[in-house]
């Protein structure tokens, strides 16, 4: 196959193109804007193989995107390029609504102009997978609110959004899944639990955890660290996204996890005790963790059911969250110029969205 994927120098975008290239014979074509998310310094270990090109455009030009399908003329679409930090959308919402909405409506667009232009045989054959997060069905019980077995969420759950990003990402679903019934355009649409792996740019929390650690800085934790998160480590993420890509029926939703439901401060309490065995110091880690304001509208625990993407696709995820960790934290310590470059002078690690929240804590 010859697969266009938007945001494919992000995080995510950039473990789906390394897999392709690394371990079948499709080709790939990237497009992203590149925006402080994006590096290229990602993709060095596939940028001079001959299926892989990139083409720097934003998914809200149209002229553009309609230039790269003909050009490329790719069988499959594989949908990634987002904005998608929380705290970045409840400060900048406009520029979520900008990229996650009408850019995925352009993409489709472009796409179903292209896709109406083939023949039956390729129109068939083409695919336009839209990948989503777990974030656009809000959030699950707690543990310490209800006693017993507590509910997952499964690819028929109700959608409850409860930030900017997360509502963007969900009408971006609705696009998605409306232009197949409208118009036909075969989509498959999967949600994500929260990734993690190399190649993390520095804001989300694990990475963030990992250098100011280093750096002795503080590691800030939101409200009492109680929020529980379903890990999911980003190469498994990349196997299952192009299992449903080659695999996935037309229509369907698959919501991809990684079985592994921890709370915040656990997270950063593990990070802090691999640094104690990998990177010694006088003091613990732990003791430069910190408690700082609660995100306003923050989910309590999110968790997957991945039990569809195991029965229908064979997929089940080979990382433990401990042995991924550890991976991830390696790869952090040996990578310091990656870490370097993909941090610009915009962005320094502060908190992000603090503002609302003590604005919202003094009403």
């Amino acid at each position: 196959m010859k697969i266009l994927i938007t945001g494919g120098a992000g995080f995510i975008g950039s473990a789906v193109v390394r897999h392709i290239i690394e371990n079948t014979k499709d080709s790939v074509i990237n497009v992203d804007k590149l925006t402080y998310a994006g590096n290229l310094e990602s993709l060095l270990t596939v940028e001079q193989n001959e299926r892989y090109s990139f083409e720097q455009v934003d998914i809200c030009n149209r002229s553009e995107l309609e230039r790269v399908f003909q050009v490329h003329k790719p069988n499959a679409v594989m949908h990634l390029a987002a904005e998608s930090h929380v705290d970045r959308s409840i400060v900048g919402p406009a520029e979520f609504v900008q990229t996650n909405i009408i850019g995925t409506y352009t993409l489709l667009e472009a796409a179903r102009e292209y896709w109406n232009k083939l023949s039956d045989k390729s129109k068939k054959a083409f695919r336009f997978h839209h990948i989503s997060t777990d974030e656009v069905y809000g959030d699950l019980p707690h543990p310490d609110e209800q006693e017993g077995s507590l509910p997952l969420f499964t690819e028929s759950t109700p959608y409850a959004p409860s930030s900017p990003y997360s509502a963007s990402k969900a009408s971006s679903d609705h696009l998605v899944r409306s232009w197949l019934r409208t118009y036909g355009l075969p989509t498959i649409v999967t949600n994500c639990s929260n990734n993690y792996g190399p190649y993390h740019f520095p804001e989300k929390l694990i990475p963030l955890v990992i250098l100011n650690a280093l750096e002795g800085k503080s590691l800030p934790i939101y409200g009492k660290g109680d929020q529980i998160r379903d890990w999911l480590y980003v190469e498994d993420h990349a196997r299952a996204l192009y299992k449903v890509i080659t695999a996935g029926k037309i229509g369907e939703t698959y919501n991809i996890g990684g079985h592994n439901e921890k709370q915040n401060l656990e997270v950063v309490q593990m990070i802090c005790s691999i640094l104690d065995t990998l990177v010694p110091k006088d003091t613990a880690y732990s003791q430069q963790i910190t408690y700082v304001t609660d995100r306003p509208g923050h989910d309590r625990r999110y968790a997957i059911d991945a039990s569809k993407m195991s029965s229908e696709l064979n997929w089940t995820p080979e990382e433990t969250f401990e042995t991924g960790l550890l991976k991830t934290i390696q790869w952090y310590l040996d990578n310091h110029q990656w870490c370097k470059h993909v941090q610009d002078g915009s962005y320094q690690r502060e908190r992000l969205g603090v503002h609302t929240s003590v604005v919202k804590e003094k009403l």
